[in-house]
């Protein structure tokens, strides 16, 4: 393992134009090239490639095309889950979905942070990540974005189109931009 990738997965500071991220990002985009391009009935193979892809995938879930990561082995998708059309995971920190998680279309979950104050580092391009945790029985509306670091507690709703900031309690709904706890579930 080399020093960028070692100090990706420690949330460090780090540059992913490392040849090991950059290799294993190459890979994954293959992987994504043929899951993306799979036909309707495709199931098994589909579920074949997602089983290489990710570093789990609980039983019972799937996930539609189009589908975007950036290295694939950082998500844990866990039972009777499903990622709906056009989801993109930067999974350059671990993204973890529970059990029973609906997420709709066009989501996004963003591990991926760079420097603000810093604006050297930033043109230099060096970045960290945090990661993101997705509660049991979750719902994720369409077009959710989730920031880096948050975790969204078990049986939480997020409504359409919010941004997600900070953690989110267990059995709300929340939504806007920034989201914010609309009321109790």
């Amino acid at each position: 393992m080399t020093d960028h990738k070692e100090r990706m997965l420690r949330g460090e500071l780090y540059r992913d134009n490392d040849p090991v991220l950059v290799a294993e990002r190459r890979r994954c985009q293959q992987l994504l090239d043929e899951f993306n391009a799979t036909r309707s009935g495709e199931d098994e193979r589909r579920a074949r490639l997602l089983d290489d892809l990710l570093g789990h995938i609980g039983e019972g879930s799937w996930v539609m095309p189009r589908f975007q990561c950036d290295y694939g082995y950082l998500i844990r998708l866990g039972r009777n889950s499903f990622l709906n059309y056009d989801a993109i995971l930067m999974d350059c920190a671990p993204i973890t979905i529970g059990d029973d998680v609906s997420i709709g279309p066009r989501a996004q979950l963003l591990t991926a942070l760079h420097p603000v104050e810093d604006h050297e580092l930033r043109r230099q391009r060096w970045e960290t990540a945090a990661p993101i945790t997705i509660g049991d029985n979750v719902w994720l509306g369409g077009g959710v974005i989730v920031c880096p670091g948050v975790t969204i507690g078990d049986n939480a709703v997020i409504g359409a189109g919010s941004v997600v900031t900070r953690d989110v309690p267990p059995r709300v709904f929340a939504a806007g931009n920034p989201c914010r706890v609309v009321r109790q579930l």
